[in-house]
């Protein structure tokens, strides 16, 4: 079995591209663990931001998620009618470009861009988080644990949606479960006792207030908190990857992710504020996760508190899952609009986007080193992308619903505009109070990554014009190109090539350089006997045989020099170059060998010239393997001896 199927699996047909797609069971670990993994650290990134309030911040934090729920109840709403309007998948990027032109799209899909990059980092540095809270010791192994699990990430998602979405199913249901069970624990513990029930575990104390109260610090908190909300998108960015009926998989989809996440929500809030947890210094020793500190309370340090972080810890790493099943799919769509390299268009072996997923997790992986893996320390940057994208996507909606009215348009139009009004204000809130703590760098890539994305298809369009044409096709002066081939030994690779060669044109020139250090034969002894006189036996024009000597150690320089004079001496004639290539079977043999051929092939591509055409002439060592004197005596010793005798 090869490393690539052991390592990504077999290669789906296009005409099984039915059996990868989703239904509501496994769209919600695919497209919605992003959202449901957003209530361990939307929470917690509000509750930090509190910190500066002392034990009197934790009363904020239960009106602080009422607002975040009613704001998450409008925009799945109006991702509902987004999902209706557009069933072959309404991205941002899709909405935006239809409704509020080009240059808003690409506003949105660099937003888009950012969003899903940090997305990834984000879920897995807090899904480490979680682990170091509940295993301290791990707390110096913070950035290797995230860079690893990235790399297990990858190379799921390279093996497919669906594979992933099974993989997934069982991890998801364990986390609503483990922390549904928790909370109706808790808060039945509460409701006993008045409201405030004693804590199995003490959570870790609150510092002096250092700051007071103030509402620009529950802005903040707000703020901080909207982060629950990312990866709402994702569901209707995604329609297409439903079994049929697929609008209706995608909203029942949605409906059930926003569900779980709100009942999450409101539940961590309400124990927060009944056990008097609050956030902890992130990356500081003694760090405890606010879930970590909600279930050592509620049930203790036992086997509830094992699985229960278990679970808390494999969804928050699994959730960049929701990043790879859109981010390569945003890439695509830009691809096919010439804003990306057309490789981002094309689906890999297991009928995903491999070139998207793999520059998501370069992306990702920079992003954990350069902020060494601490989630607070990105959460500022993460929210501006999310809310630009959710604000670009209502508001195209809007135009959507003018354009094209129905029964139902106004009624369409008023929740996606209510939707555009709250995240737009949502946004500047963000900007404002997250901009000196990192939101300015999302401020600078987005307009970065517009002009990144216009110069890409201003260079394809000018690529395009170059190249198209409608005139028949010119034939005059059409004659044999003049084929130069590179040779250094007259072995079997070389007499390939020669072959070849003087089946093309009569005029072939044979060059080898002569330079020190390079064991080269003097083919000048043998040339006649063994090339020269077999072609006119055959009727051809015999190879002419050049000999470049070079003071430097070089070889594709002198080549190069000598294709170029070639050139200039007929403009009208092509001259084909014909590298002889060998070509090893296993990858690791390419070791042995020098890349001489390789080095050749790029600068006669690069620098030859317009007359220039390079042609591969490979040999296979894979066909002409050598049997070891111990094969062929075993070889020999099943002949029968008679049949041996007759041979010879």
């Amino acid at each position: 079995m090869r490393l690539a199927e052991l390592l990504l699996g077999k290669r789906i047909a296009d005409r099984d591209a039915d059996t990868e797609r989703l239904g509501v069971a496994s769209g919600v670990p695919v497209l919605g663990l992003d959202a449901l993994a957003s209530a361990a650290y939307g929470p917690e990134a509000a509750l930090t931001v509190l910190l500066a309030l002392g034990a009197a911040g934790i009363r904020f934090a239960g009106p602080v998620t009422l607002v975040i729920v009613a704001l998450l109840a409008v925009v799945q709403t109006s991702y509902r009618q987004t999902i209706g309007a557009y069933p072959d998948g309404g991205g941002s990027y899709t909405v935006s470009k239809e409704n509020l032109g080009k240059g808003l799209g690409l506003v949105a899909a660099a937003a888009l861009f950012v969003d899903y990059a940090l997305n990834v980092a984000v879920a897995i540095s807090a899904g480490v988080g979680a682990l170091v809270s509940a295993v301290p010791r791990l707390l110096p192994l913070t950035l290797p644990l995230c860079l690893a699990l990235l790399a297990l990430l990858t190379l799921a998602n390279l093996r497919g949606l669906r594979t992933t979405g099974v993989l997934f199913m069982i991890p998801t249901a364990a986390f609503v479960a483990c922390l549904g069970g928790v909370i109706l624990l808790g808060l039945v513990r509460a409701a006993l006792a008045g409201g405030h029930p004693a804590p199995v575990v003490p959570p870790t104390p609150l510092h002096a207030a250092t700051a007071a109260v103030s509402a620009w610090i529950v802005v903040r908190a707000f703020a901080a908190g909207c982060t629950a909300m990312t990866g709402v998108e994702a569901v209707s960015n995604a329609v297409p990857v439903f079994r049929a009926p697929a609008q209706a998989r995608a909203k029942r989809t949605l409906a059930t992710v926003v569900g779980i996440l709100v009942v999450l929500l409101l539940g961590i809030a309400a124990l927060t504020h009944a056990y008097g947890i609050g956030a902890t210094e992130p990356g500081a020793p003694g760090y405890q996760s606010v879930l970590s500190q909600l279930v050592a309370a509620v049930g203790g340090r036992g086997p509830l508190y094992a699985v229960a972080m278990a679970a808390v810890i494999a969804v928050l790493c699994l959730s960049a899952n929701t990043s790879f099943a859109d981010f390569p799919r945003l890439c695509r769509a830009l691809a096919l609009d010439r804003h990306l390299p057309e490789a981002f268009a094309h689906a890999g072996r297991r009928l995903v986007y491999s070139t998207g997923v793999v520059l998501l997790a370069a992306l990702a992986g920079v992003l954990l080193l350069a902020f060494r893996g601490i989630t607070d320390r990105l959460v500022p940057l993460f929210a501006v992308g999310a809310f630009t994208a959710f604000t670009l996507s209502q508001a195209g909606m809007v135009v959507h619903w003018r354009r094209h009215p129905g029964p139902s348009s106004r009624r369409s139009l008023a929740l996606n505009a209510a939707g555009a009004a709250l995240t737009g204000a949502t946004l500047l809130v963000i900007l404002a109070s997250k901009f000196a703590e990192g939101a300015w760098i999302t401020v600078l890539c987005i307009p970065a990554l517009v002009v990144l994305f216009r110069r890409m298809r201003a260079r394809y369009d000018a690529v395009l014009s170059a190249i198209r044409t409608d005139a028949p096709l010119d034939l005059e002066d059409a004659v044999p190109p003049v084929v130069v081939v590179p040779v250094r030994h007259l072995d079997q690779v070389t007499r390939k090539a020669l072959r070849f060669a003087l089946t093309i044109s009569p005029d072939v020139h044979a060059i080898q350089v002569l330079a020190a250090e390079r064991e080269v034969e003097n083919l000048a002894n043998v040339w006649d006997r063994q090339v020269a006189e077999p072609a006119r036996r055959r009727g051809l024009h015999p190879p002419q045989l050049v000999r470049l000597r070079t003071q430097y150690r070089e070889v594709v320089d002198p080549l190069l020099a000598y294709v170029r004079r070639l050139a200039a001496q007929d403009r009208s004639r092509f001259v084909a170059v014909l590298v002889p290539e060998l070509v090893e079977t296993r990858w690791y043999h390419a070791l042995f060998f020098s890349h001489t051929a390789t080095a050749l092939k790029r600068m006669l591509l690069s620098r030859g010239g317009p007359q220039v055409v390079v042609i591969d002439a490979p040999w296979h060592l894979a066909g002409h393997r050598r049997v070891s004197p111990r094969r062929r005596a075993q070889a020999e010793a099943r002949v029968p001896l008679a049949v041996r005798t007759a041979e010879r």
